[in-house]
């Protein structure tokens, strides 16, 4: 038993959580400001802006890459060790980042961001799993999501004040001080756990499942990228698959015949945990897929500013972190089931809202439609991770944890390259009605025509035939603006649809056991049986 395992009693577990929640706002905000800068770093580069996608694309895929072996890094290197160098490969990438004089440079940066965000992202619940007693880890979960709901709705206009006012490398400046000072606190801290003897590293493993994850996400990323004419049915595209589907059977295989694999799938042996792991999936699937069409509503269908549309991000940030706590707390109080279940119902009717909206929706109608969602989403975190990881074993926690966030990730990315089809084909197919509802014999069009054509004419003089053509060009306009607007009502549609039949399974979840309220005063009975295992921290 490590010295620091000892620390680790006396150190009070909320000042763990605010050392892990501070990690994990850097790597949340430093995500959704890149996002806001490809404009900038399009002309600061002299790149293209599928180019300057691969900023983005490489951090991912690279995150991807760092979730399967950040649960085997844990257990055998430590949390804490990992927790630092994981902060330290990202910070160091943001240097890197800030120093890059070409786009080349730049994304191979990202990567190391990227890398060390993956390894970092399933030690927050694996930690809380060890330093929380059961009856406030609904709480403790809560409270660690804060940073990460913040960031999605406070970023954009972070981001958007600092590359207005100062140059693209001050958002991967900030992160180098944010990175030093997590660092520091972890160092002081934090208790370490882990095995004390290490079992070796599945490489055949660790390949595999970075061969299908990255080909199967790049696959998805770029199936209706700008770039790729053929969609889908690329050959490139279809390569992908097939690697990213190769990749997974040998994954398979791999961790069938070693004795010390890289994932242990016997933790899908439990009922819970391989329900809540699809149901996580699913989750992944309806929000990342249904939160990418709410910028393109604000900005394209409503004609929003970006700020105009960040400005709609910041209530919906505060509801998400309200009603996120309340979860909490609902969670440690009663079957979790009870606030998901709530949050899913919440969430679906913020969709059904949305397909109702047009593109004269009041801006009012928009927020409260948008609140729906955000209360849903609030609701439903922390019942939702609480139930899949709480009654696993602790000294598994690190591994279940990256199993989640790697079903999550999946799920974003089909969800997002699904809806995303889907709108591109609604789209086509309501340009098509609406066209053909424009008969020039008609009589309602002729007058519309009409009367365009002498409102343009009065108000920007020309030729009579220019004044027509203006006019017949409002329209077209208007048809394609009401033909997306629509199309994204059919897609809300679908994944209202989707989140309802994700509460099915949801329903069936078993609930961990209800452990007794720790006394005051006495060491939490989880972290204390992890520390004094005969391992160690457990194994």
């Amino acid at each position: 038993m490590k010295p620091e395992a000892r620390k680790g009693e006396t150190v009070s577990p909320y000042l763990i959580l605010f050392i892990l929640s501070f990690a994990v706002l850097m790597t949340s905000l430093d995500s959704t400001i890149v996002n806001v800068a490809i404009a900038k770093l399009q002309v600061a580069m002299g790149a293209t802006t599928d180019a300057v996608q691969w900023v983005i694309t490489a951090y991912l895929l690279a995150l991807a890459i760092g979730l399967p072996a950040a649960g085997w890094c844990a257990d055998n290197f430590g949390y804490k060790f990992m927790f630092r160098l994981a902060l330290a490969l990202f910070t160091t990438g943001s240097l890197l980042c800030s120093l890059s004089g070409n786009l080349v440079a730049l994304v191979l940066s990202r990567i190391f961001q990227g890398f060390g965000a993956g390894l970092l992202t399933p030690l927050g619940t694996a930690f809380l799993l060890r330093v929380f007693p059961r009856e406030k880890l609904g709480l403790a979960i809560a409270l660690y999501s804060i940073p990460a709901l913040a960031s999605s709705s406070f970023g954009p206009t972070l981001g958007g004040l600092l590359i207005d006012n100062f140059s693209w490398q001050t958002m991967f400046i900030i992160n180098i001080p944010v990175g030093i000072v997590a660092i520091l606190l972890g160092t002081l801290f934090l208790p370490e756990y882990k095995k004390d003897e290490r079992s070796p590293f599945d490489f055949p493993g660790f390949f595999a499942i970075s061969v299908a994850l990255t080909f199967l996400l790049f696959a998805l990323s770029n199936g209706n990228a700008a770039w790729n004419a053929d969609g889908w049915a690329s050959p490139l595209i279809i390569a992908c698959f097939c690697l990213a589907i190769g990749g997974a059977v040998l994954f398979g295989i791999f961790q069938s015949t070693t004795s010390h694999p890289l994932i242990d799938l016997s933790l899908f042996k439990s009922y819970s945990f391989s329900l809540s792991t699809f149901v996580f999936f699913v989750f992944g699937f309806a929000l990342f897929g249904s939160d990418f069409l709410l910028p393109l509503y604000l900005q394209v269908g409503l004609g929003y500013t970006p700020t105009q549309a960040g400005m709609i991000f910041i209530p919906f940030g505060f509801v998400m972190i309200i009603t996120n706590i309340l979860g909490g707390k609902l969670t440690d109080w009663v079957d979790p089931r009870i606030p998901g279940m709530i949050g899913i119902a919440l969430r679906a009717y913020g969709m059904w809202r949305f397909t109702f909206l047009t593109p004269y929706s009041e801006s009012g109608e928009v927020l409260l439609t948008v609140c729906f969602l955000a209360c849903g989403m609030g609701f439903l975190m922390s019942p939702l991770q609480t139930t899949s990881l709480a009654s696993r074993p602790v000294n598994k926690a690190a591994q279940a944890s990256g199993i989640i966030a790697i079903g999550r990730q999946l799920g974003g990315g089909f969800g997002v390259a699904i809806l995303s089809t889907i709108l591109v084909g609604r789209e086509k197919f309501h340009v098509s009605a609406l066209g053909q509802t424009m008969n020039a014999q008609d009589s309602i069009y002729k007058e519309t025509l009409s009367r365009l054509s002498l409102h343009s004419l009065m108000s920007f003089g020309g030729t009579a035939s220019d004044a027509l053509h203006r006019a017949g060009g409002i329209i077209q306009a208007q048809m394609k603006t009401a033909s997306f607007v629509a199309s994204i009502d059919d897609v809300f549609l679908v994944a209202m649809i989707i989140s309802i039949v994700s509460s099915i399974p949801f329903l069936f979840l078993k609930s961990a056991p209800r452990a007794k309220k720790t006394p005051r005063g006495t060491t939490n009975p989880v972290a204390k049986l992890a520390v004094n295992s005969p391992t160690g921290a457990g194994s």
